[in-house]
C-alpha cells in the first residue's frame, strides 16, 4: 500500500471538489448541452485522431513485453477511435435518464408521490489498460448527469490525456464545465487509495480491471463501489445442441477477442455429445492458435490435451486458452459454474427450449445468454451505447452499465395543503 502524503490529499481534495461543482452544474443542465458536448467532442476525436494514435503509439513503445492480451487491450486502431466517436454520437442518442418518472401514484390523501430519477453525483472511475474507457466513461457520466474522476492505469497515460482532452473540448463548446470530466492529476499510485477514502467528495467507486485491482478496491474503499469481478465466462453445449450452431458461437466467444471480460473461459460439453462433437470444437480452435486444459473425460476423447487443475478452472486466462470438462446435463453444468465462475456471463447452446429455461433459471450470473456468443456480454451490444463495466454484485446494478444504471433516484411528493393532524 502507498502511504498517502498531504501533497496527494490536497490533489485529491482540489480535483473532487471541482468535480462536485461541476456535478450540480450537470444535474440542472438539462439534456441539450449534454448532447452537444457529446457530440462536439466526438468531432474532435476525429479531428484529432492522428495525434490520439500518436499517444497511444507512445504507450505501445514504453511497454514492450505485454502480453498479446494486454496489448490488444491497450492498442488503438484507426477503427477503433472512430468507434469512440461513434460511441459519443450514440450516446447522444439515447434519451436522457435524468428526470424520469421511475413509478408514481396517488395515495387516499390525495397526495401524489413519483419516484424520480437523479445523477448519482461525483464517480470515481479506475481502470486499467483501455484507453477507449475514458471516453466511455466520460460520456455515460456525463449524459446521466454525474461528474467523473477518471483514473487510468499508467500504461495508457499518453492515450487517456488524449481523448479527455477531446472530451474537454466538447464540454467546454457546449457551456459545460470542464471539471466534469477529469484524469487525474498525478500517476501516484496513491492517488488510487486517496480515492478509495474520499467518502463526502465521491459517491461511487466503479473498477474495471483485473482481480488484483478489484480485491484492493474492495477491502480499502470506504466509498460505495459497483463491482465489476473477472470474467469467468461458460459456455455449455447441451446435449440438444445444434453442431453447426455450437461450433460458430464457441469459437466467437473464445476467440473474437480474447482480452475482454466477456470471453469464455471454459466449455463444458454434453457427454451424450462429447465423443462426436468435442473433436470438432477443439480442432476449429486450435487451428486458430488456442491451447487446451482439459479434464479427464475430455482427455480421452482428445488425447492430446493437456490435463486441467481446479486452478485452471478458477483462471481468468484473457488468452487463447480455454478449459474444457465433459457434464452429465445441465445440474452437473450449473454445479461446475456454481463452483468455479464468477457470476459473469454464461451461455447454453441447445435446442431444447426446457433445458434452455433450466440452465438459465439456475445461474447465478449476471447475464445469460441462449444460443448466442458470450462475447455479446457488451453495453454496446445490449444498446446502451456503451458501458462503465460490467457489474457482478447484487446491489444497484447488474451486468453492462449504461444510463439507467448511473443513476439513483428521489421521491417527489405534491399536496394540495394536506397535514398529518
Amino acid at each position: 500500500m502507498n502511504a498517502i502524503t498531504d501533497a496527494t490529499a490536497q490533489l485529491l481534495d482540489t480535483a473532487a471538489r471541482a468535480a462536485r461543482a461541476a456535478a450540480g452544474k450537470l444535474a440542472r443542465a438539462g439534456t441539450a448541452p449534454k448532447n452537444a458536448a457529446l457530440r462536439h467532442a466526438a468531432a474532435a476525436i476525429r479531428a484529432q485522431a492522428p495525434a490520439i494514435q500518436a499517444a497511444n503509439e507512445t504507450d505501445l513503445a514504453a511497454a514492450p513485453n505485454l502480453s498479446a492480451s494486454f496489448r490488444d487491450r491497450l492498442t488503438l486502431t484507426p477503427p477503433r477511435i472512430e468507434a469512440m466517436a461513434k460511441g459519443l454520437e450514440e450516446v447522444a442518442e439515447l434519451p436522457d435518464p435524468v428526470g424520469r418518472v421511475l413509478a408514481e401514484w396517488v395515495r387516499p390523501n390525495g397526495l401524489r408521490f413519483q419516484r424520480v430519477a437523479q445523477p448519482l453525483g461525483v464517480i470515481g472511475m479506475i481502470f486499467e489498460s483501455r484507453p477507449n474507457v475514458t471516453a466511455d466513461a466520460g460520456a455515460l457520466c456525463l449524459k446521466a448527469g454525474s461528474a467523473v474522476l477518471l483514473r487510468g492505469g499508467s500504461e495508457s497515460t499518453h492515450s487517456a490525456r488524449a481523448i479527455a482532452e477531446c472530451l474537454r473540448q466538447g464540454l467546454s463548446a457546449a457551456g459545460l464545465p470542464e471539471a466534469a470530466i477529469q484524469l487525474a492529476p498525478t500517476q501516484d499510485r496513491a492517488f488510487v487509495g486517496a480515492m478509495l477514502r474520499a467518502a463526502g467528495l465521491i459517491d461511487l467507486i466503479i473498477p474495471r480491471g483485473g482481480k488484483g485491482l478489484v480485491t484492493r478496491v474492495m477491502e480499502e474503499a470506504r466509498v460505495p463501489v459497483l463491482a465489476h469481478a473477472e470474467g469467468l465466462c461458460h459456455t455449455y453445449v447441451h446435449a440438444a445442441a445444434d453442431p453447426a450452431m455450437a461450433r460458430a458461437v464457441l469459437l466467437d466467444a473464445k476467440l473474437r477477442r480474447t482480452g475482454v471480460c466477456g470471453s469464455t473461459e471454459t466449455l463444458l460439453i454434453d457427454a451424450a455429445v462429447a465423443p462426436s462433437l468435442l473433436p470438432l470444437l477443439v480442432a476449429d480452435l486450435a487451428a486458430k492458435g488456442c491451447r487446451f486444459h482439459a479434464d479427464d473425460r475430455a482427455r480421452a476423447i482428445c488425447p492430446g490435451l493437456d490435463a486441467a487443475t481446479d486452478e485452471h478452472f478458477g483462471t481468468e486466462w484473457l488468452d487463447a486458452v480455454l478449459n474444457i470438462a465433459v457434464v452429465d446435463g445441465v445440474e452437473t453444468a450449473l454445479a461446475h459454474i456454481r463452483r468455479f465462475g464468477s457470476e459473469h456471463t454464461e451461455a447454453i447452446i441447445t435446442e431444447d427450449a426446457a433445458a434452455a429455461e433450466a440452465f438459465l433459471a439456475g445461474i447465478d450470473s449476471a447475464v445469460g445468454l441462449w444460443n448466442a456468443s458470450t462475447q455479446f456480454c457488451d453495453g454496446g451490444e445490449f444498446g446502451f451505447g456503451a458501458e462503465i463495466g460490467i457489474a457482478t454484485g447484487r446491489m444497484h446494478a447488474r451486468g453492462p452499465v449504461g444510463l439507467e444504471q448511473l443513476c439513483t433516484f428521489r421521491y417527489r411528493v405534491t399536496g394540495t395543503g394536506q397535514v398529518r393532524g
